[in-house]
């Protein structure tokens, strides 16, 4: 890729991968036919479907709708998930709910997917023994069993707002069809969506800050239901991103206002004008004025904080634009040092405070160089740095962003980046 013209137009962004992988689990630990639409094609979404399906359950694409996946219930015992192809993506873990539901234990191998530090299971494995279940470890991964089944409301606060365990509790509380009372519960849109999803298959829930309840429908049902999968918010974000850096302006559709509040601040408080109306974030910054300010990009799990993969383009993007910028993600402790060294690379100089926090004064000019994209969200940031830096970048690595975007490097080609694909 080349340094770009300003970035123009209009796109659409693709279904998020990461509230499709546990809305597929939840399809699964339902056992009642499943219509999910606007489903994303990455590849971690094809290796969750091939799971389901070598655990039993049948999946497919209506000839009418190749963006929709048929999720069947599971008819008859299969050896279950591979552990090889679990071991690609941390979004296994969202099976164990099902796999007991169906089979009476789930053994799994520890999540993979990007290496951006300790994938703990300790919450999940807590969750899992409130409901009786046996749990035991090695280093290949993880058994959990089901004991017999208890009755009434499963009672549980969370040390920390993990979005994982969150979704752990809620899919086997569907499995055991027990109300849960969940207390600290993560409350980021990918969670919302599986309680929004249950919500249509009739389960009850409250949603607090403080105290998230399930109750069971009060009649079972076995017709199909119809669920689809939010836009994704974290390449609208990239997106904007990009045409921020630019100084573009476009109109990027299929987002929900409330998922992007965070983001759309930060480029407020940049001096980029943005703002969402209806399912559409508008990025106008051919009229911005950087105001200079400094931003603090810390990632949090708490209500209404900045996602932890909207860091990564923000700070793409901070390096072209004036002011001190403070930068900080202990949620994933390794990403840092996977993005850094990367961005050092194209010529940026970045003062690390420590291995989760770092600080950068911008504007820098970046260079053409080749880098690495080591994991989704470094590679979506490096594509943002490319397209403002002198000369020829080369991004290699594509097959860590198609985890979590089918064809992002095709979206900016389509609002006006100069960027091209070389096969060897």
């Amino acid at each position: 890729m080349r340094p770009s013209s300003p970035l123009t137009g209009s796109i659409t962004v693709d279904g998020s991968k990461n509230a499709a992988l546990p809305l597929l689990a939840a399809a699964a630990a339902l056992h009642r036919p499943v219509h999910l639409s606007n489903v994303p094609s990455n590849t971690d979404v094809e290796t969750m479907l091939t799971l389901l399906q070598q655990a039993g359950w049948h999946t497919a694409h209506p000839v009418s709708n190749p963006h929709a996946t048929v999720i069947l219930p599971s008819d008859k015992p299969q050896p279950g998930p591979d552990s090889e192809i679990a071991a690609r993506i941390r979004a296994s873990y969202y099976l164990v709910p099902a796999l007991l539901g169906a089979y009476g234990r789930a053994r799994l191998p520890w999540p993979g997917g990007c290496r951006i530090g300790e994938r703990g299971m300790e919450q999940h494995f807590k969750v899992y023994e409130r409901f009786g279940d046996r749990t035991t470890a090695d280093d290949h991964g993880y058994l959990v069993e089901a004991t017999a089944g208890g009755t009434g409301t499963v009672s549980l606060i969370l040390p920390f707002r993990s979005r994982g365990a969150s979704i752990a509790a809620l899919l086997r509380a569907v499995v055991a069809g027990r109300p849960l009372r969940l207390g600290h519960p993560n409350l980021s849109p990918e969670v919302i969506s599986v309680v929004e999803a249950l919500q249509v298959a009739g389960w009850e829930s409250r949603v607090g800050e403080s105290v998230l309840t399930l109750s069971p429908p009060t009649s079972v049902s076995t017709e199909t239901i119809a669920w689809a999968v939010p836009g994704d918010k974290v390449e609208a974000g990239t997106l904007a991103c990009a045409v921020a850096a630019t100084g573009g302006d476009a109109r990027i559709h299929g987002v929900r206002g409330d998922d992007v509040a965070p983001l759309v601040s930060a480029l407020n408080w940049l001096g980029v004008p943005a703002e969402v109306e209806g399912d559409a974030l508008t990025v106008r910054a051919h009229d911005a004025e950087p105001t200079g300010r400094p931003l603090q990009a810390i990632a949090s799990l708490s209500p209404g904080g900045l996602d932890a993969d909207f860091e990564p383009p923000l700070m793409a993007l901070a390096l072209g634009l004036p002011g001190t910028h403070l930068f900080a993600d202990t949620i994933n402790p390794g990403r840092h040092g996977n993005l850094l060294p990367q961005l050092a690379r194209l010529g940026a100089e970045i003062h690390e405070l420590s291995p989760t926090e770092c600080r950068l004064t911008g504007p820098q000019r970046l260079t053409g160089a080749g880098v690495e994209a080591t994991d989704i969200r470094t590679g979506s940031a490096l594509l943002i740095a490319g397209l403002t830096a002198r000369g020829v970048t080369t991004l290699g690595g594509l097959e860590q962003l198609r985890r979590g975007h089918a064809d992002l490097p095709t979206k900016l080609f389509a609002l006006g980046a100069d960027i091209c694909e070389v096969t060897p």
